[in-house]
């Protein structure tokens, strides 16, 4: 319950931005063409999306039409029921870890919070009683690797990092190497906030990739990339551009609570076709959960 409440604490701009609009919808009574204008104006203005609205509308006008729909309110009802299948991802439940060490690469552009998110998780594992190990793989900021150092004080984890400017490869050579050694159970690799545009970047991300799999079999287990929720459409650019760079496997939306436009959750599993596996606001540790689509209907709605 608790959780419930910051989520929809979390998604107030969203909600709030959508209940004019409703209002307006369900004032119409009629479901006629300024109806259906009016719909997908409000879905667009909540960072739907125009491809996923446009798909939404479709299929409302469908169901409208089987099922003899003519009350605005009706069909209000049945895109609140239906909004979660835009959610449901076969792989959405968090990772299970089969192997010792489990590794979790995070990847995203500077500014998402992915050392954030690192810490969080490593503080989490730590409360389950998991030894963790963070790996500073962004070399190029020494900043960044001296805030997952906090983290890593704060929640008991070890720490691996090499001087600013050393090979980001080499660094989660040695991090992997430590992890096998100590018989770590997490490994949570950092990487540089690598803008997606970056030709160089990108192969650089690669080559840490193929360093990890060449140590670990299988690894790694899980790819995550951390996504600004305040960036809006550029988040689903993020996604698709990194996931053809980084096998990404799961994303990580942050910063709910800075956005009036929390609908592009639905636009990322529909477009992307990527899980969100976790979604967080704020800064404490339990800010951080993992996605739960129906909450977040409730929450929006």
């Amino acid at each position: 319950m608790q959780w419930l409440t910051g989520l929809r604490d979390a998604l107030a701009k969203t909600r709030n931005g959508l209940a004019g609009h409703w209002n307006a919808l369900l004032g119409r009574q009629l479901v006629d063409d300024d109806f259906w204008d009016e719909l997908e104006e409000t879905l667009i203005s909540a960072d739907f999306g125009v491809s996923t609205t446009h798909k939404i509308v479709e299929q409302l006008k469908l169901a409208a039409q089987q099922r003899n729909l003519r009350a605005a309110d009706d069909v209000v009802r049945v895109f609140r029921s239906d909004v979660a299948d835009y959610l449901a991802h076969p792989n959405i439940a968090p990772v299970e870890p089969k192997a010792k060490p489990h590794v979790v690469l995070v990847v995203g552009v500077n500014g998402s919070g992915k050392t954030t998110t690192i810490g969080k998780l490593a503080a989490q594992a730590r409360r389950d009683g998991r030894s963790v190990l963070l790996v500073a793989g962004d070399t190029f900021r020494a900043a960044a690797g001296e805030q997952l150092a906090e983290w890593a004080k704060r929640s008991g984890a070890e720490f691996v990092r090499h001087n600013p400017g050393a090979d980001p490869a080499a660094v989660v050579f040695d991090g992997l190497a430590a992890a096998k050694a100590r018989g770590t159970d997490l490994v949570l690799i950092d990487t540089a906030g690598r803008l997606q545009t970056k030709h160089n970047l990108m192969e650089e991300l690669k080559k840490i990739r193929r360093v990890i799999a060449r140590e670990l079999e299988g690894a790694p287990h899980e790819t995550l990339l951390v996504l600004d929720a305040t960036t809006g459409q550029n988040a689903l650019s993020q996604a698709k551009l990194f996931h053809e760079a980084a096998d990404v496997t799961g994303i990580v939306l942050t910063k709910l609570d800075g956005t009036a436009k929390g609908g592009i959750i639905v636009a990322i599993m529909d477009q992307a076709d990527l899980p969100v596996k976790y979604v967080g606001f704020g800064e404490r540790v339990d800010q951080l959960k993992p996605f739960d689509p129906a909450s977040y209907v409730d929450a929006l709605f």
